[in-house]
């Protein structure tokens, strides 16, 4: 396994798990879905979905990230 391989696939799992930790903490109550914290996570974690996917020619994967980072970044903006 190459460097970039395991750098793509070491960033399609912290992805994973930032939206995980996300999911988890809002669902559980202790952050809410509209916090930087909760936006936070889902854009890194997306973000590092859209690396993997793209690596692996995922198109569909990737566009549904690629969207899913615009609508944390939006929030974001929005909160500021």
């Amino acid at each position: 396994m190459t460097w970039q391989s395991l750098a793509v696939e070491a960033a399609g799992w912290t992805g994973a798990v930032l939206v995980l930790v996300g999911f988890v903490l809002a669902s559980n109550g202790r952050i809410q879905a509209r916090s930087r914290t909760f936006q936070w996570l889902n854009l890194l974690g997306a973000a590092g979905f859209v690396v993997n996917s793209a690596w692996h020619g995922a198109i569909p994967s990737m566009v549904l990230n690629i969207i899913w980072c615009g609508m944390a970044l939006f929030t974001l903006w929005r909160l500021r």
